[in-house]
């Protein structure tokens, strides 16, 4: 994947994994994912991936 999309990619599942965290805990309402506990594991892992998308935008590998 180009350098240059890690970086919004990463920002982008980032949102969404925290949207989805505070779904699943019950803290955002107003979907059918509020108080999900699915959405309580699936959102961190999201985020996690976006974590590691923005990390590897700064570094180019070798």
């Amino acid at each position: 994947m180009n350098r240059h999309w890690r970086l919004p990619i990463g920002i982008l599942l980032i949102l969404i994994g925290a949207l989805w965290t505070l779904q699943g805990l019950g803290y955002v309402g107003g979907s059918m994912m509020t108080r999900v506990a699915v959405w309580a594991v699936i959102g961190p892992v999201v985020t996690l991936v976006g974590v590691l998308f923005v990390l590897r935008s700064r570094n180019p590998p070798d």
